[in-house]
């Protein structure tokens, strides 16, 4: 891990006048690129300590011929060699030495902290290799899909599950504004709750490096999770399923309401149905994404129809038959395709599931797995996270 890539005048040189490269220096330019950047169909769920959970699923899924938009991993190798070829690595280390025992400090001091790390990462130009090799791929990917400047979500995928510590960016646009929040997401392992988490748990405060997911964005009518178990109930007879209109982030962030149907595994018959008043959801803006108000005419209505909740169940049912367990999993409807082919798979895990049953007023999966937490008034604070500029 961490090595460099062989640079231009390096090793071998071509013999004068030769059109094509030597075919072992070819060979081992091939090999180098894959330890650093992979396509989804290259990876399975074993290379998780190569290129993050997330992005070894994707490829997991891939490889089973589940219905993921297409796109490419970044390894933690890559991340390496930045902070080595930039020298960033050594100032990072020092600035690491410089700072006092953290336990127990205050939210400002980690805000504090969490903003000097993130600044020496996002500043840093990225070397002239690993921006080549970025931008490559990019290419690619637009060339496999045919569209120029394909739109493109770049997500984080840690080693060990962090669910909402780190960071993604929706909605990315050509290969600056790529390479650009590719560094976005490796500051994104020191926002305050990271350094908070690993502070409480006595690790490394450096010791989450992060792959990266660029994957081809889905414009999705309609987006959400869904649930082969129930994580509260722990009923594995059941398919749970939330959504929002728009992308899945207003569903995944929990900070507004949603729609969520129960179907029974068996017969699909939709058991339970809550239509929540929707009153915004995250939308593609001219540039990235953002919450954004629900017409009045669509706010109390389901933003699923009954043939399209099937659908989505039977996705996750099919998931959870090939994985082998039940799971945790996100998906967006793409109105390109027709119902029943339109479900995209934009991440799974493993299910958790939690012993402690709900409070019967608690309405959503999300309202239930935070009940414990009701007694404390978070609605300025949500009020708050729905009018910040967009990042999850």
């Amino acid at each position: 891990m961490g090595r460099k890539l062989e640079r231009e005048g390096d090793g071998e040189e071509d013999q004068p006048g030769c059109v094509n490269e030597h075919p072992e220096k070819a060979r081992r330019k091939a090999m180098e690129k894959k330890m650093f950047v992979c396509w989804y169909e290259e990876l399975g769920k074993e290379d998780a300590a190569v290129v993050g959970k997330k992005c070894a699923n994707l490829g997991e899924m891939t490889r089973l011929g589940l219905d993921v938009p297409p796109g490419f991993a970044l390894t933690l190798a890559l991340y390496e060699m930045f902070l080595q070829d930039s020298g960033l690595g050594e100032r990072l280390a020092r600035y690491i030495g410089s700072l006092e025992n953290l336990k127990g400090a205050g939210v400002g001091c980690l805000q504090q902290v969490s903003a000097e790390f993130r600044g020496m990462i996002e500043n840093e130009p990225m070397p002239v290799s690993a921006a080549d090799l970025i931008c490559e791929h990019y290419d690619e990917l637009c060339k496999r899909v045919g569209i120029a400047n394909i739109p493109v979500a770049v997500r984080s995928a840690g080693v060990e599950s962090r669910p909402g510590m780190f960071e993604t960016y929706l909605n990315i646009v050509g290969k600056e504004a790529v390479v650009a929040n590719v560094k976005k997401v490796w500051a994104s392992a020191f926002t305050p709750r990271a350094i908070a988490f690993r502070i409480a748990k006595g690790l490394a405060i450096d010791c989450d490096m992060l792959g990266v997911a660029v994957i081809k964005m889905v414009n999705a009518t309609a987006a959400g999770i869904g649930f082969t178990i129930d994580p509260v109930l722990g009923d594995d007879t059941k398919v749970i399923i939330e959504a929002n209109w728009g992308l899945g982030e207003g569903v995944v962030s929990g900070v507004e309401n949603v729609d969520r149907w129960t179907v029974d595994k068996e017969t699909l018959k939709i058991v339970e149905r809550s239509v929540g008043t929707k009153v915004k959801c995250v939308v593609y803006m001219e540039k990235g994404a953002d919450w954004a108000e629900v017409p009045p005419a669509k706010q109390d209505k389901p933003c699923l129809s009954d043939e399209e909740i099937k659908a989505v169940a039977e996705v996750a049912i099919h998931l959870e038959q090939r994985l082998g367990k039940p799971q945790d999993m996100e998906w967006a409807l793409d109105p390109d395709f027709p119902t029943g082919k339109n479900v995209f798979l934009l991440q799974t895990r493993p299910a958790k599931t939690v012993a402690k049953k709900a409070a019967p007023e608690v309405r959503t999966v999300a309202d239930r797995l935070v009940s414990g937490v009701r007694s404390v008034d978070l609605s300025k604070a949500v009020e708050k996270v729905k009018n910040i500029a967009f990042k999850f």
